[in-house]
């Protein structure tokens, strides 16, 4: 069957078609972006004003459109923490399905982290062993860690490079002493959660996803996009470290000339990185390898597995 994926990120609403059955893995079919950067459309206050809901349900009615046209039989809804963390949720998802007729699913931290987890678990198999899972998001970090398809721990912290980039990094290029206090936050908060992983020992395979990874692995020298899901990629702690200080001289402008690096999330990408940073050094990280899938088929694969299991329950 033809499924579709609607994804309300921090940064983008991203609806993904895939063709799938139980078994078998899913085979992306057609992907529609629209990017809205919820996470800096909050007041205030923390609500997502009146523009902002005008446009995500523009963009939730474009979105169903594509999914009409390329023959989407069950579209899996869902928002993660821009809708998640604004005051006026549930006033959002309200007008939202009152003018779209779509029931967005809000998904928490853990099962965010959950659920990344369980595609990169599947995309590198049991022989990965214990998975430790990176995922830096527009409005959060996940972090999850495991040896089967469900993780022993899983936490998110409010460390997404587009929420960062609004609160700490006004600048262009941003202050010096803005980046400082920016990096003592991300690390005092991943800090707090080392604890909890150490105590399961140190991981086989350690795993990042996300765009934010992605850009950089590919200004570090990983294989561009066009050469296939299947090449592998790596981002090294090294390679890294060496690069921020030079993101942190560069304009928005510099940075979106940079390999890979695209000019609507070029600005959070120093952001990204000090936290990418942070999160490799805390939890004595050299390397991490760059998994294709994440959240987004995350939830297709756990939208098969209850269909199978309501499959072999009706005896079919």
């Amino acid at each position: 069957m033809r499924l579709g994926v609607l994804d309300v990120g921090s940064n983008t609403v991203h609806l993904l078609v895939v063709d799938a059955h139980p078994g078998a893995r899913p085979l992306p079919a057609h992907s529609h972006k629209a990017e809205l950067r919820l996470a800096q459309l909050l007041d205030p206050d923390g609500a997502i004003g009146p523009d902002g809901v005008d446009r995500l349900v523009g963009v939730v009615h474009e979105a169903l459109q594509a999914a009409e046209d390329k023959g989407v039989e069950d579209l899996l809804p869902f928002a993660t923490s821009a809708v998640r963390e604004a005051t006026n949720a549930d006033d959002v998802l309200a007008r939202v399905h009152a003018e779209t007729g779509v029931r967005l699913q809000v998904l928490s931290g853990a099962e965010e982290a959950r659920l990344t987890f369980l595609a990169a678990r599947r995309w590198f198999g049991w022989s990965a062993g214990k998975l430790l899972v990176l995922d830096i998001g527009g409005g959060s970090l996940e972090i999850a860690y495991g040896m089967d398809e469900e993780p022993d721990a899983a936490v998110s912290l409010p460390l997404g490079a587009g929420r960062l980039t609004a609160g700490w990094l006004p600048g262009d290029p941003p202050d010096p002493e803005d980046i400082r206090a920016l990096r003592r936050h991300a690390r005092a908060q991943i800090a707090r959660t080392v604890g909890e992983f150490s105590r399961f020992g140190a991981p086989d395979h350690v795993v990042a996803t996300s765009k934010t990874f992605r850009q950089l692995a590919r200004i570090a020298g990983a294989a561009r996009s066009t050469e296939g899901l299947h090449v592998q990629r790596e981002l090294k702690r090294e390679s890294l470290e060496a690069w921020v200080p030079r993101l942190a001289g560069m304009t928005t402008a510099q940075r979106s000339e940079l390999p890979g690096v695209s000019e609507g999330r070029a600005n959070q990408l120093l952001a990204g990185a000090l936290v990418a940073e942070g999160a490799m050094d805390l939890f004595g990280v050299e390397k991490v390898e760059i998994c294709p899938w994440a959240l987004r088929e995350g939830v297709i694969l756990r939208r098969l597995d209850h269909m199978e299991s309501e499959r072999i329950g009706q005896g079919v």
